[in-house]
């Protein structure tokens, strides 16, 4: 289905050479007048030098544009990482007539290496003349780095009869554990937002969405999610107390939550799509503690990828994620519908043939009860196949 345009939002995608030849590289996002943003980004102590200026420029003033570039991350590049990203940035402020600060830098790529500010700048001049608002899908596609699809999301909710439209794109398929936000993501909307309305609505759908999945443990040096408005629909979205439309919230929890689903059935060599439900914790914290120790374990991962039922492993998991006091004795654990751990042993009933029909599948749902508490909470990650190793071994020739 194609993506639909935001009124306000304007994009391009050209080819710049930074890495590699006759590929998107370098986007450029511009946002109308009145347009309001908000933004999380890694809290990787290593942050790149496009995360500190983005972030610091977010604080001082509205952006008017973003420029994305692959190939290079621009990260552990030190003082002349800083001063091309500001370069970066002063190339589009001057060739759109804005300040420097309206102007936020996005990196992805190799980290370690020279940004090749000059190819940027030298592209930025086309990136401007390409500007329009049915680019979604080249955007979507200039920002992927080890991707293998573009990941797109769009809806439209009808408020009061006017038509509010959300849409947004995302990049990433490894070194994938959002810590706040997600890889690179981009959402935006034609609703006219506060900007305390929209750092309490980006916070709160990351948290549900981007913080809840994982590939292999490893938080980026350069992830980041932003949330705009542009204030373009006519529609009364948030009222005076900063509440805002039921129907809104739903279609941007739907649309956060399946770019973050996108990203890990995209996961670097993935062959299955898993789905971890932790219940009956004491707390939110507990649930995520065990949740991320059985989709990060390798063994768990290197199970689902051979289909080997071998739960053994998710029981080990769970008793070194390190929860206090754990009662092993009233543990359970399902493949889908199948118990397999009953009271903290071998269900009665579970066969391996039951087990392997389960790990069969594409689509995995490992559901563990702590029986200890009411909190649940659900992750989603992917299993671990030669092509990944392969992938990040050959991820720089």
């Amino acid at each position: 289905m194609k993506t639909l345009s935001v009124p306000g939002v304007r994009l391009a995608a050209v080819e710049s050479g930074i890495r590699y030849a006759n590929r998107l590289d370098l986007v450029l996002i511009e946002l109308a007048e009145g347009s309001e943003s908000a933004g999380v980004f890694t809290l990787n102590a290593f942050c790149a030098a496009p995360v500190t200026i983005a972030r610091r420029h977010l604080n001082a003033v509205s952006p008017r544009y973003f420029l994305i570039n692959t190939g290079n991350a621009n990260a552990g590049t030190g003082e002349a990482g800083i001063r091309d990203a500001l370069a970066s940035c002063d190339a589009v402020a001057r060739e759109c007539g804005v300040a420097i600060e309206q102007v936020l830098p996005f990196s992805t790529g190799v980290i370690g290496e020279p940004l090749p500010v000059a190819k940027i700048i030298a592209g930025i001049p086309a990136a401007c003349e390409a500007l329009n608002a049915e680019s979604f899908d080249a955007a979507s596609r200039g920002i992927m780095t080890t991707d293998t699809r573009p990941k797109l999301v769009s809806r439209q909710v009808s408020i009061d009869g006017e038509i509010v439209t959300i849409a947004g794109f995302a990049k990433g398929a490894g070194m994938i554990k959002p810590n706040m936000a997600t890889m690179l993501s981009y959402v935006f909307t034609d609703a006219e937002l506060s900007k305390a309305t929209l750092d309490r609505l980006l916070r709160e759908q990351v948290n549900k969405s981007f913080n809840r999945i994982t590939v292999d443990g490893d938080t980026s040096t350069n992830d980041c999610c932003l949330l705009t408005a542009t204030a373009a629909s006519s529609a009364r979205v948030e009222d005076d107390e900063g509440t805002c439309d039921p129907l809104f919230e739903q279609g941007l929890a739907e649309v956060f939550r399946e770019l973050a689903i996108a990203v890990i059935r995209d996961a670097e060599g993935a062959t299955k799509f898993v789905t971890v439900e932790v219940s009956g914790g004491k707390d939110s914290e507990e649930c995520l503690k065990v949740g991320y120790t059985v989709a990060e374990s390798p063994l768990v991962k290197t199970a689902l990828f051979a289909s080997d039922p071998n739960w053994g492993r998710i029981l080990m998991a769970i008793g070194r994620a390190g929860l206090d006091d754990l009662d092993i004795d009233t543990v359970g654990v399902k493949l889908g519908d199948t118990p397999i751990v009953s009271n903290g042993c071998r269900d009665a009933a579970y066969t391996e043939e039951l087990g392997q029909a389960e790990m069969d599948k594409t689509d995995i749902v490992i559901a563990i009860d702590l029986a200890r508490g009411n909190h649940t909470e659900t992750l989603f990650t992917s299993d671990l196949s030669h092509d990944y190793v392969s992938i990040n071994a050959d991820y720089r020739s």
